[in-house]
């Protein structure tokens, strides 16, 4: 992967996730793939209020948005938590494993998420005879394949930086979860050689 400077966050994620969405063989579509390469950028700025929310049960948060009032208000809820699962499997997929929690749930609250918001776009939102772009829809219909997208998008943003010891120590810890391909070629390119044998990492 080469490195081209970037003007703007989007941008940088854009180039990202186009190879990750190639890579993974991904059918997307430019809404779908363009509120994804949204999702990342606004998830770069850190939102206190939104990681907070996500550190409550997901079981919780989604009967919240499933019965909240107004369907405009319904809609973001529901929105948001698709969103911050499909990130934070995605980005983060081993914080649910180390919890004990079981990553299938975790996507089938994101795809319920989705699929409950794409619903509410408006009459006719479940024909589907009717040609419309259903990002969400399509987002819960692929939402494992997007998780994949996601976890390539982390290996690729978290190998890039890796001049400092600190960023080698992130892509390698990453590399023991993951068994990236990708983090697995930067830290050779930085003199490290990770190796897996029948016995652990060695």
């Amino acid at each position: 992967m080469t490195i081209v400077a970037s003007g703007s966050v989007a941008g940088f994620f854009r180039e990202v996730v186009e190879e990750a969405i190639k890579s993974q063989r991904v059918p997307a579509n430019d809404g779908t793939t363009s509120y994804v390469v949204s999702l990342l950028a606004d998830y770069a700025k850190p939102d206190p209020q939104a990681e907070a929310a996500l550190d409550r049960p997901l079981t919780l948060l989604l009967d919240e948005a499933l019965h909240t009032p107004g369907t405009s208000e319904r809609f973001q809820r529901l929105r948001m938590l698709g969103d911050g699962v499909l990130y934070t499997t995605g980005f983060f997929g081993d914080h649910f494993e180390a919890r004990g929690v079981d990553q299938k749930y975790v996507v089938g609250i994101g795809v319920t998420a989705y699929h409950a918001a794409s619903t509410l776009l408006g009459p006719g939102a479940e024909d589907r005879s009717a040609p419309r772009l259903d990002v969400l829809g399509e987002l819960a219909s692929t939402f494992e394949r997007w998780v994949n997208v996601l976890s390539e998008v982390a290996d690729a943003t978290i190998g890039r930086p890796t001049g400092d010891s600190r960023g080698l120590l992130k892509a390698y810890e990453r590399w023991l979860k993951t068994g990236s391909s990708k983090l697995a070629e930067e830290l050779t390119h930085h003199g490290l050689v990770p190796m897996r044998h029948a016995k652990g990492v060695q």
